[in-house]
């Protein structure tokens, strides 16, 4: 290694959950909801609710937040389902932002060999869309939806996992989020798995299982450096 060169990255292949992880979308995702939520008379929720509600995808985030303004039948969540949808998409990206250094973490994961890929529970077109705005998608190898693997097959399942690692090449990898849905799905594919304490969190970050915990971007490469090192990948 020359006195110039980067050391390697600690895995070829780093993958990231979106919503909670690497933007904070709950702005946004809270307008979205609430637009739904006064189209039958219901009251707001305010973003800091709306938070714990976000990582299943847009309908389960929409039937928690029924849920809590007082229920609501299948019938009438596919409708609001589709009201949400269509008022996200036009507003996708208003309040949405990267969270703090998450943007220099990943070119320097890059810059030192490593593919980026997302698996998102949201819509792959509603997160190439969000991208997009954001002038984003070019930072990633490959952008997995919770629709892209068919129906069922979204986080806590493997598959996207397994097709992140098959769109990126293979290689040793791990997985960072935010959510229960994000580490089981890491955990379920064998991959190291790293939580982040400022995303959407369902419960405290250390009831999540995962082999690492991060309170901030800057301590991502040194905790894939250290799992890389407990399983001898480096």
């Amino acid at each position: 290694m020359t006195q110039n060169s980067s050391p390697r990255s600690p895995f070829d292949i780093v993958g990231f959950d979106l919503d909670g992880t690497v933007l904070d979308t709950s702005g946004d995702l809270a307008a979205a909801v609430n637009h739904a939520l006064a189209s039958v008379g219901r009251p707001a929720l305010g973003v800091e609710a709306v938070k714990p509600m976000i990582g299943g995808g847009a309908r389960h985030l929409l039937a928690q937040g029924m849920a809590a303004t007082g229920g609501c039948d299948e019938a009438t969540l596919d409708v609001l389902h589709r009201r949400l949808l269509a008022y996200y998409e036009e507003h996708i990206a208003v309040l949405t932002r990267p969270y703090p250094d998450a943007l220099a973490v990943l070119d320097t994961l890059a810059a030192r060999g490593a593919r980026i890929g997302l698996v998102t529970n949201k819509l792959e077109a509603l997160a190439r869309k969000l991208l997009d705005a954001l002038d984003l998608t070019g930072r990633f190898a490959c952008i997995i939806g919770g629709d892209t693997m068919g129906p069922g097959n979204a986080k806590p399942s493997p598959k996207p996992i397994y097709e992140m690692l098959a769109r990126c090449g293979g290689g040793t990898a791990a997985f960072v989020g935010d959510s229960l849905f994000d580490i089981r799905a890491g955990q379920a594919a064998g991959l190291p798995t790293v939580a982040c304490s400022f995303g959407f969190l369902m419960q405290p970050v250390a009831e999540l299982g995962a082999d690492a915990i991060i309170h901030g971007y800057g301590e991502l490469i040194p905790a894939l450096e250290r799992l890389a090192a407990a399983r001898g990948d480096e």
